[in-house]
């Protein structure tokens, strides 16, 4: 079955919808899965050791410290080895970063840019840059699904989702893996609580949210929650309203969330200068350009 379509066939059962993100939002998962299963395989994959500092700090760079924050990791994957590329301490040790055209061709092309699809994309190509991707993908994976055990919560996060559960019916919105974020939620026995919970399988978070929400409920009883401008832009895209959890500041944003915000989603005053507040303090963490630059 095509996990899209759980989407598609999501009814509304109450009048408002709120989508959330998992990593970095609900969690703080980003920095150990970032810095320690993600980061140091890119190295080891695809032989950055010799550089192994500036590649770090690339990717860090690229997956939390910017407005490429909770991007899709096989997109972050492009965005490191490009600016890899352009950094001058990499030509001065003429050190070759991998041609990952390849990559870049299937991502082009499909939007549901996870494992199983870069299987199937892998089996019919025979290309050993798309299968060394694979490869590094499914261990960090396999990586985190051993070593990742016992997150919680940010504070403030469970009472805001029973509270917000009374009037929306919610679904989880992410870039993660499915299995990764149903045993996450599962654990914190708060997957009770959501609809459904659309991974990276699903496809985009603007994909999600449009098959799960749009149409079905007012554009302004939609709201998206994130840490990420990823999210910001789902939202967007899909012409709906957005509340930041704030990257360094999450507990205080759920508190804000919780004792303000909320209520103004649900008597409908939240669109217009107080939204719009929340994105502009939002957008004034992540910068666009890199510290090195």
């Amino acid at each position: 079955m095509n996990p899209q379509q759980k989407l598609i066939e999501l009814q509304p059962t109450r009048e408002f919808f709120i989508g959330i993100d998992s990593d970095g939002c609900v969690f703080d998962s980003m920095e150990p899965k970032q810095k320690e299963f993600f980061c140091p395989n890119v190295i080891r994959f695809f032989g950055l050791l010799p550089v192994s500092k500036i590649a770090r700090e690339t990717w860090e760079f690229v997956n939390l410290y910017s407005q490429n924050r909770g991007v899709n990791r096989f997109l972050a994957l492009i965005e490191c080895f490009k600016l890899l590329q352009e950094r001058p301490e990499i030509k001065e040790r003429n050190i070759s970063i991998p041609d990952i055209a390849s990559l870049i061709e299937w991502t082009e092309k499909e939007t549901k840019l996870g494992n199983p699809t870069l299987e199937s994309y892998a089996s019919t190509v025979n290309n050993l840059q798309i299968d060394l991707v694979l490869k590094w993908s499914k261990t960090v994976n396999k990586e985190i699904g051993e070593w990742i055990k016992g997150l919680v919560p940010f504070p403030n996060f469970k009472e805001s989702l029973e509270k917000l559960v009374r009037k929306a019916d919610a679904i989880v919105v992410s870039q993660t893996p499915v299995e990764a974020l149903r045993r996450e939620w599962e654990e914190n026995d708060i997957a009770k609580y959501v609809r459904a919970i659309a991974g990276q399988e699903y496809g985009t978070k603007a994909e999600h949210l449009a098959l799960a929400a749009k149409n079905k409920y007012p554009d302004n009883k939609i709201l998206m929650i994130g840490d990420a401008p990823g999210d910001l832009k789902a939202a967007k895209t899909n012409g709906v309203l957005f509340f930041p959890v704030n990257p360094g500041y999450e507990e205080k944003s759920w508190d804000r969330f919780s004792k303000e915000a909320l209520n103004k989603f649900f008597t409908g005053t939240y669109e217009g200068e107080y939204e719009n507040s929340l994105i502009e303090e939002f957008q004034s963490f992540l910068p666009i350009q890199p510290p090195w630059k």
